[in-house]
């Protein structure tokens, strides 16, 4: 592993382009930030909230305008070595974690139907109830593009419907909170490199029920079925290498006078409604 020197250093210069620009980018296209905010870093021990940290350390240090940070790590029931995994990288990358307990994984460990969703779900619950007692008004999530793209993919071809993962989010169960997303548009590829590039080690999945899996995901999909979308994406770039931004910008450029039918706020509408 390198010194947390050259860590920061590779961001400000050799990943400038794929991962600081585009965080930025991603917090003033989608206005992620505003002045005044406290926000909540939600670490999870993985690549993408690690380098989510670092990359809030650095925008913080350009500080345009006034807000805060607070680095916010749940262990909702990990194995001593993947705390102490957590706790090491975070002290050699400078990243001054706030680490609470929850008991999770022994909440959801006779669960039988669908337990990463009903976790995903609770872990949620309970970083939004640590940040709002923070005085946070804000949790920071670590998904990236690809999230976003597989994540369109497995709704339409698991789930019968049109929808993203959305930048940001107002939370319906915590008054005046928000969860944004400010990976929104940086590559997992690009990721993986910086880590690689860095000698970093990151936790892959700290359940301790699935240790051998890649990830557990906030929108509760297997990964069994995730890896095949990602596996369809690939094959699909041999012949298109523009799928990926395809898939993205589908969900931009909607057209409802094509849609069938769609849900607004709940209601549902159907276009022999103004036909």
């Amino acid at each position: 592993m390198k010194t947390n020197e050259q860590i920061e250093e590779s961001i400000r210069k050799k990943f400038h382009k794929e991962l600081f620009s585009r965080f930025a980018k991603a917090i003033n296209t989608y206005e992620l930030l505003k002045e005044g905010d406290k926000v909540a870093v939600c670490i999870s021990g993985g690549k993408d909230s690690m380098l989510m940290a670092k990359l809030f350390q650095e925008l913080k240090r350009h500080n345009k305008f006034p807000f805060e940070l607070v680095f916010l790590c749940m262990d909702p029931g990990y194995s001593p070595a993947n705390r102490r995994a957590i706790e090491e990288n975070a002290k050699q990358m400078q990243i001054p974690l706030t680490i609470f307990e929850s008991e999770i994984f022994d909440t959801v460990y006779d669960i039988e139907s669908n337990p990463c969703y009903l976790c995903a779900r609770m872990r949620r619950g309970y970083l939004y109830s640590r940040a709002k007692e923070l005085g946070c008004n804000k949790i920071a999530l670590g998904h990236h593009y690809d999230d976003v793209i597989e994540t369109i993919l497995m709704g339409m071809l698991y789930g019968g419907q049109v929808q993203t993962m959305m930048p940001k989010l107002h939370s319906t169960n915590f008054e005046g909170m928000e969860l944004i997303r400010p990976l929104y548009l940086i590559r997992e590829s690009d990721i993986c490199h910086w880590r690689d590039y860095n000698e970093l080690q990151f936790l892959r999945c700290a359940c301790r029920f699935t240790e051998t899996c890649a990830t557990v995901r906030e929108d509760g999909s297997s990964e069994s079925k995730r890896m095949e979308i990602k596996h369809l994406i690939a094959a699909m770039r041999q012949t298109n290498p523009y799928v990926e931004s395809n898939i993205f910008k589908s969900v931009e450029n909607v057209n409802l006078s094509t849609i069938i039918a769609y849900k607004k706020d709940g209601e549902r509408h159907h276009f022999l409604e103004e036909y």
